[in-house]
Order: structure tokens, then sequence, then C-alpha cells
């Protein structure tokens, strides 16, 4: 491990330096103003579009660096669903500095931690680690980002093409439940919406993909002007500006990025889906087209989905399914995604309940709190636990990048907590 991670130190001073056409744009600073909650931090621009922000927290030396593209797999099409999850297996396989399987074994021995996640609206890769590692990090991200096209073998291909179709049947295929959402969603959503297929793709699309369609989606989503890097932590912006326009700087320009317009659907009349599972317990889902994230109607429905079934032992569904024994799980949720959501509603009937009695009771529900309405204490409890939870996601300098990032990528407004203003 010393050896590999002398090698790395070396490679890393020799990758490019020419700094005179990278100089960052400062584009806005946001400091504390008095019991707001804000995120202080400091937006930077470079020259091939990267969007740099940099949050300082010396509370703790420790540094979180995430690397978010605007890529999911709503970006794909039909017939060649998966690539965006496929490529996040992809970039953890070795770039041209960095030898295969070594960008995870570097972190490792550089005290830190890292993952990556893809979803249908963007990808991410992070790290936390001791802040005097924040120079090896940023070479890393850079040097996937801008170099990594060359050490895409068909060798590795294939092997994370096998690991991706073993992922789907463990985590879709041969779980219980697993394809509940695939089910869902080619239901909810027309023909080639970019929600209409999972985000891991499906096997006929994973063995139809050969190397070169991967490595053109690449290069169509990954170029550093659909990237936002944001550091967060023991670190001062001038800093992270310098060490970004070193490694990121040279990276050239991608094609350019719109962003998607929304697509909200509607439905003409309710549709009904089954599929067999091996499973205890049979499930009801039913879900209702809903708003894209932002939306205006985003939170009265989290409200909506809080007093039906939020949890909490004062909920409906929890007085009507789950108090009386009638359903071993009774919630209601409202995810909202880029460009369109759906308000859904799953329950988990006891032994002898079906799934029509479940049904009745459901409509049932929705009738009570038409009559019912909402209640000045509904919305203190639920303004409470939003508050609680926000605050507690900042609590790290991991959760405050995230939320940074996040806000940055689909608002454009890295400050976006305290509204589109």
């Amino acid at each position: 491990m010393k050896k590999q991670f002398l090698k790395a130190l070396v490679v890393m001073a020799a990758l490019p330096l020419t700094l005179g056409a990278q100089t960052a744009k400062l584009v806005e600073k946001v400091t504390k103003s008095g019991d707001k909650l804000i995120i202080p931090y400091e937006k930077y621009v470079l020259p091939n579009g990267l969007t740099v922000i940099v949050h300082e927290d010396h509370s703790d030396p420790i540094v979180h660096v995430d690397v978010t593209y605007h890529v999911g797999s709503n970006r794909e099409s039909i017939g060649r669903s998966g690539f965006a999850h496929f490529f996040e297996h992809m970039m953890f396989q070795g770039s041209d500095n960095v030898a295969d399987e070594q960008h995870i074994k570097t972190v490792s021995a550089a005290g830190g931690s890292m993952n990556g996640t893809t979803n249908s609206d963007r990808t991410n890769y992070f790290e936390t680690v001791p802040s005097n590692q924040l120079a090896k990090m940023l070479w890393l991200e850079a040097d996937r980002m801008g170099f990594l096209l060359d050490a895409v073998t068909q060798k590795k291909f294939e092997v994370q093409r096998s690991t991706v179709k073993n992922e789907r049947g463990q985590n879709y295929d041969n779980r219980p439940y697993g394809l509940i959402y695939e089910k869902t969603a080619s239901a909810l959503y027309p023909f080639g919406h970019p929600y209409s297929w999972s985000t891991i793709g499906t096997l006929a699309d994973l063995d139809r993909v050969d190397v070169t369609d991967l490595k053109s989606f690449f290069l169509r989503w990954y170029g550093p002007n659909n990237a936002v890097l944001t550091v967060a932590g023991d670190v001062t912006p001038a800093e992270v500006v310098k060490l970004a326009e070193k490694y990121f700087g040279p990276i050239p320009k991608g094609p350019e990025v719109e962003n998607m317009p929304k697509q909200l659907v509607t439905l003409d009349k309710d549709r009904y889906i089954s599929y067999e599972d091996n499973v205890r317990f049979p499930m009801i889902k039913m879900s209702y087209p809903s708003v894209h994230n932002y939306h205006a109607d985003e939170a009265p429905l989290d409200v909506l989905a809080d007093i039906l079934g939020g949890g909490s032992n004062t909920s409906i569904f929890y007085k009507n399914f789950e108090k009386p024994g009638l359903a071993i799980q009774a919630n209601v949720s409202n995810p909202c995604s880029e460009l369109a959501g759906e308000f859904s509603i799953t329950v988990l009937p006891m032994p002898g309940g079906t799934l029509a009695d479940m049904e009745k009771l459901i409509r049932a529900s929705l009738e009570e709190f038409e009559k019912r309405g909402v209640t000045d204490e509904d919305l203190k409890k639920f303004k409470a636990k939003f508050e609680a939870d926000a605050i507690g996601s900042l609590a790290s300098v991991a959760g405050k990048g995230s939320m940074l990032a996040s806000y940055q990528t689909f608002t454009g407004n890295p400050n976006y907590s305290q509204g589109a203003a």
C-alpha cells in the first residue's frame, strides 16, 4: 500500500500546471446574517464552466469534497437505460493516472471515506478526509473527470457490466417488493417519459450496450460545465480555488447542457397492475401523479403526506390501519424529483386482510381527511419536524456540502434554503 501511495503522489505532481487561462471568477459570497439558517459560502466559476462552491468551517480538521454531475437516468433514451448508473461504477475503475481499483484505496489510505450515488436526476461522488488531504482528493476527482476514457477497457467494461447485472438481481429482481417501483413507473408515466424506466436499467439494455456507447454517454454529459465541485470544511476559499484551477482548469469544456423541461403527467383513469412475488405479506401501493421538486405545491403535499401517514401515532393511517392491527405497515410519502413527482400510499395488510379491503380503507381514509381538514396543530408539528430535520442535516460538513451541491445543481442557487428570492 505504501508503494502505491507514493506512486500516486509522484503522478499528482506531474499533472499540467498551466494556470494562466484557468482563473476562476468569483460569482457571489454569502455570509451569515442574523438568525437565518444560512450556510456561508463563496461561489466561483472556471472558464471551462465548472462551478466551485466553498464553505469554510474550521470546527474540525476535516474536509468534504463533492462532485455532482447534472446527469441521471433521466438523460438516457429508450433502449439505453442504465448508462448513468453504469458509469458510476466505471468512475471507480481507474483513470489515466490512477491504476485500477486505486481510487478507493487511495482515499482509504488517506484516512477518509467515500462513495458515489446515482438517481434519476444526478450523479455524485464524494469523499470526507483529513483536511491536509484536500489536494489529493481534488486531483483524484479531476483525473477521472478529464482523463478517464483511455482507461476504460473492454475487460473493465465487461466486469462492471456483470457487477451491475448482479446488483440488479440482488436489489430488484430477487428482493422482496424489489420491482414495485419499476412496475409503478412504467404504469404512472407515459412511454418514453424520462422516469418511465428504473435508474439501474433493464437487463436487455445492459446486454445491448457496448463500450463505445458508454464512452459517448460520458463525453456528452460528464464535462466540467455540467458539474458542481463543492468543498466544505477546514479550508479557505483561496486554497480551494487555487487547487481547482490547477487540477480542473486544464479539462476542456464539454457540450452545452440545458435543463430538461418539467414533464408532469396526468392519468385519464385509474390503472391497476399486479405481479406475484415471493413475499410474506402482500402489498398495495397507490401512486398519484404529483409535482416536481421546488414547485409551489410540493410543501403542501408534504404536509398532507405527514398528516395521512407520516409515521407518527397521530396520523390517520396509523389510526385506521396499524393501531387496530389491520396492517403491519401503512405510510404515505410525496417524493418529488426534478421533472415530476408521485404521491404514494403503501399498505401491507396483516394475514387475513385482502388488498381489496385495504383499497377500500385507503379511500375511506382520504375521505376522512377531506372532512377533517388541516389544523393549526398539524402545521405546527410538521414545521417543527421539518426544521429539526433540516438543522440535523447541517450538523456535519458533509451535510452542509451536500445541501449546497444539491441546491446549486437543481436551482442554480446554493442558498435556496432561504427560498427562490
